[in-house]
């Protein structure tokens, strides 16, 4: 649940833009009433939805995140490493498909 969340602030940003909530309902992939949660703290964003408020109003998602008042980490973080990490991922799926396949498993 948001700790806070800065409606004045997010007002002034779609204000800005000349973009309504509904705008932002829409690209955030979420209804108007969920939207309306948001606003009123009683539904926290996800990492993808801070994404997309970000992408719009033209602001870091940090920021967005902030403002927010969520506990939700931002998207991003080290893209290398997560790549890094899915690669090894994938290596492992590979070789478990390829050890099933010949009928046999380490």
């Amino acid at each position: 649940m948001a700790l806070f969340f800065d409606q004045d602030w997010f007002n002034a940003r779609l204000a800005e833009r000349g973009l309504s909530r509904a705008v932002l309902a829409a690209v955030s992939g979420i209804s108007e009433d969920e939207l309306l949660l948001v606003w009123k703290d009683q539904r926290e964003l996800s990492a993808q939805e801070v994404a997309a408020f970000a992408e719009l109003i033209g602001v870091p998602a940090s920021e967005v995140a902030h403002r927010a008042g969520i506990s939700t980490p931002t998207p991003g973080g080290d893209p290398l490493a997560r790549i890094a990490q899915l690669e090894r991922r994938v290596t492992a799926l590979e070789a478990e498909i390829a050890a099933l396949r010949t009928g046999r498993r380490d």
